[in-house]
């Protein structure tokens, strides 16, 4: 580790939808990143994403775009795992969340990365406890939890497990501090972690309501990012309920609770698409439509520039390095 708590040498192992972001991060803030994923193609368009993800930020920010090429070669693309980790100082898994996978990979990785490694994983519902169950030095595990698009937002859940070593704890966040992320400490580990044991709580009633026919998919949308959405992004759930007197989402509570969706399994509507093949951005369809052949999509550039206006405004203070 380099005296300014950023890893000299660090390595992600998944290069997918939030591995490629992941690895950006620590390149802006200095590292050398080695990219890791089994399959070339997915690496290639890692690196095309990457570059597009840098031109759109470097240009928001009136930044030099000359900067861009040298953030790029502080990251080395490999299909070799061992080749990835064997040097780190600092290792972040961000494979598909299966826990068999993770086990696996997990077991693998402490085998090839230097012992003094922390080895990370950015599982968005597993316990490290189970991911890590046959590693040998479990005081090392951790959970880092990124959201997407992660080299734009910038909480990071941090969940220790069991036998998570407060030194490995400390140096975990003391990293994501300083690579200009917002960590969040976690008190226990639970399935699902914080975050999205709220966001699937909201997207049960959401898809409960669209199944209704309460409202469109569309209206649904406007309805949340031009309400909810904002009051959340600028002061979080409790703060608003002390906003707004605490009294009256008690008796608010009363009178709904019975009208939540209860049933034991609320995604059919989900089911369907799935079984249509219409599963997101990455097919061309899921609620929305996409022009298909594009690496970056208009729709994730437009997001990405709403979301650097909220960031300018709500967390001036989260400025990401360029080391």
């Amino acid at each position: 580790m380099e005296r300014t708590g950023i890893p000299e040498r660090v390595a992600v192992v998944g290069s997918g939808i939030m591995g490629h972001g992941i690895a950006q991060v620590f390149a802006q803030a200095g590292c050398q990143v080695m990219l890791h994923d089994v399959d070339a193609a997915v690496l290639e368009n890692a690196e095309c994403r990457i570059r597009s993800n840098l031109i759109a930020l470097f240009e928001h920010k009136s930044k030099d775009p000359a900067l861009i090429n040298e953030i790029i070669s502080r990251i080395t693309m490999t299909q070799s795992l061992s080749e990835a980790v064997v040097a780190a100082d600092f290792v972040m898994e961000s494979a598909s969340e299966n826990l068999e996978l993770k086990i696996e990979l997990f077991e693998a990785i402490e085998s090839f990365a230097p012992a003094s490694a922390i080895l990370a994983s950015n599982t968005s519902m597993l316990r490290i406890s189970d991911i890590g169950k046959r590693v040998k030095d479990k005081k090392r595990l951790i959970v880092s939890h990124w959201f997407n698009p992660p080299y734009l937002i910038p909480v990071v859940e941090v969940v220790r497990g069991p036998e998570t070593s407060s030194e490995t704890w400390e140096r975990t966040i003391h990293v994501l501090e300083n690579v200009g992320k917002l960590p969040i400490r976690l008190l226990k580990e639970v399935p699902g972690h914080l975050l999205n044991r709220i966001q699937f709580a909201l997207l049960r009633e959401t898809l409960s309501l669209l199944q209704d026919g309460v409202a469109t998919v569309e209206e649904i949308d406007k309805a949340v990012s031009g309400s909810l959405g904002l009051r959340l992004a600028a002061i979080g759930p409790l703060r608003g309920m002390d906003f707004s007197g605490i009294e009256i989402f008690w008796y608010g509570m009363e009178n709904m609770h019975k009208y939540h969706y209860e049933s034991p399994d609320p995604r059919r509507i989900i089911e369907e698409k799935m079984k249509a093949g219409h599963v997101g951005r990455k097919s061309g369809k899921g609620f929305y439509e996409y022009e298909p052949g594009s690496i970056v999509s208009k729709e994730e550039k437009e997001r990405d520039e709403k979301i650097m206006n909220l960031l300018a405004v709500l967390y001036p203070q989260q400025e990401p390095a360029d080391g």
